[in-house]
């Protein structure tokens, strides 16, 4: 069922403590933890505590827990001190897009030159 956590998934078992992770923030909606694959100096991704496949399919269902996550992907740029120079927020969707864990999440990139088109 949409929001329900997946046993077989990845980022729940984060939200639920059964998988450790380098959280750097935490609300009542989302969890924020480093990348263990950086690919710039601030790499972290930023997850609703609710189970979506996708970033559509959680704004459609729960717009509110779509913008916390985009609320908090900020928050996370100014604790890293990256807000100033620029930062990235991105959501792959597919694996196609390069989604790896079925579970909505943006990735906030920084604290290096990030060009356009990515790479």
């Amino acid at each position: 069922m949409a929001g329900e956590p997946q046993a077989d998934c990845l980022f729940c078992k984060i939200v639920s403590g059964d998988v450790p992770a380098t959280v750097v923030k935490e609300t009542d909606t989302t969890v924020a933890f480093r990348d263990i694959n950086p690919q710039a100096p601030t790499h972290v991704l930023v997850i609703p505590r609710v189970h979506y496949p996708d970033a559509a399919s959680l704004a459609v269902a729960e717009p509110q827990i779509a913008a916390d996550v985009l609320r908090e992907a900020a928050e996370v740029a100014a604790q890293d001190k990256v807000d100033a120079g620029g930062y990235r927020i991105v959501f792959n969707t597919g694996s196609g897009a390069g989604q790896t864990v079925f579970h909505a999440h943006a990735h906030v990139l920084g604290g290096r030159g990030l060009n356009w088109p990515p790479g």
